[in-house]
């Protein structure tokens, strides 16, 4: 079997590698720069990025057309009693201003929501949130709403304070991957009617609508497949076991073991790999046991990616299966068995999910488990040498 290179590894894996430029969407802290408490005060401060000029307000309109401010109000919401001659010299001089209406502003004054939905999510630039995030972003579309995304950076009081932040912007509804387990906070905006929907994990303390993936089965069945190859000591690399999707992948792991009769052993298990440089050095001590494992299984994508560093630098023969497909995992020298599963997907159906709750639909709160499925490819396929 050939093997390559740390180095040609890293260059194959580039593509992959974390980018959090995504059309489409709008971070929380750009949307914030841009929102104005009122149409007036705010508007004098902002600048034109270009220009460097101020952002001309209906007072500018209204002066340069010779009407009250009034009369622009009138023409830029399209109500009548206004003249067709003043209506048209009023747009001529919005146009020629470059003035536009500041929806969410005008929202904010009359209590209403804007046009506008919130994901809360760990980290856009991990590619399963990039592609949840296009699922939501595709059904907003739809629905002429503005996706707009926050990164909880797997922190609770963070998460809190973006939703929050959301909340103030009167969003129409919001979509959470909860970094923490207590969200008794959101009790009493939802008994005013704002739906929240929770993705990738289900929320403790809150009888709400979820989209979650089949972690244990899938799992348990990447086991299975493991141990019909004659694998014993597989080792298990994992970043936070509390979290649900960590926690249902772990249970699957004990549970196949146990299944197949087999002990199980503490050195095999890492956790609180949640990061490369963690899961790097994970992979280094279980090589480094007086009897390495024979096969290893990794419960994230970035997980996979930071396992699959290392066994491509050494000539260790570990079969490897990962949770998360990815772009190159087909295409490498030794194409990668992986658990698939479709967070675009997850993404639209939550996101119809919610705007079917705006629309009215006050059905009892719904669990959905999406299904992932083994994709087995030559990684899977090393048979135990020892």
């Amino acid at each position: 079997m050939t093997f390559i290179g740390r180095d040609t590894i890293s260059n194959c894996l580039e593509d992959y590698a974390v980018n959090s430029e995504h059309k489409g969407f709008r971070p929380l802290e750009d949307f914030m720069a841009d929102a104005e408490d009122n149409t007036q005060s705010i508007a004098a401060d902002q600048h034109d990025a270009e220009s460097g000029k101020l952002r001309p307000t209906m007072q500018d309109v209204a002066e340069a057309a010779g009407v009250s401010l009034k009369t622009v109000s009138r023409v830029v919401n399209k109500e009548p009693s206004v003249t067709e001659a003043t209506r048209k010299r009023v747009e001529d001089v919005i146009k020629s201003l470059g003035f536009r209406r500041n929806d969410l502003a005008r929202n904010l004054r009359q209590g209403q929501t804007s046009s506008t939905i919130g994901l809360v999510i760990e980290d856009i630039a991990n590619p399963f949130y990039s592609q949840l995030a296009h699922g939501v972003e595709s059904v907003a579309r739809r629905y002429n709403h503005m996706l707009i995304i926050s990164n909880s950076g797997e922190d609770p009081l963070r998460e809190r304070e973006q939703v929050n932040a959301l909340l103030l912007r009167r969003v129409s509804g919001l979509l959470i991957v909860p970094a923490g387990a207590d969200h008794s906070y959101l009790t009493s905006e939802m008994r005013l009617g704002t739906p929240v929907i929770f993705l990738d994990r289900p929320p403790e303390n809150l009888n709400v609508d979820a989209i979650l993936l089949d972690s244990y089965g899938g799992s348990y069945t990447a086991m299975e497949h493991l141990l019909r190859q004659g694998h014993r000591r597989i080792g298990l690399i994992c970043g936070d076991p509390s979290v649900h999707t960590g926690a249902g992948r772990v249970a699957a792991y004990r549970r196949a073991m146990t299944d197949w009769g087999l002990g199980l052993i503490e050195d095999l298990l890492c956790f609180g790999c949640d990061d490369a440089i963690k899961a790097e050095q994970a992979v280094y001590r279980l090589l480094a046991l007086p009897q390495p494992p024979t096969a290893i299984f990794a419960t994230s994508n970035r997980i996979s990616i930071a396992v699959l560093r290392v066994l491509f630098s050494t000539t260790h023969k570990i079969a490897f299966i990962g949770f998360d497909d990815f772009e190159m995992a087909d295409m490498l020298p030794i194409p990668v068995t992986v658990i698939a599963h479709n967070p675009t997907e997850m993404g639209r159906q939550a996101a119809e999910l919610l705007f079917a709750r705006l629309h009215g639909d006050e059905s009892p709160p719904q669990r959905i488990v999406l299904p992932t499925k083994l994709i087995i490819r030559s990684s899977s396929e090393i048979k135990p040498e020892r």
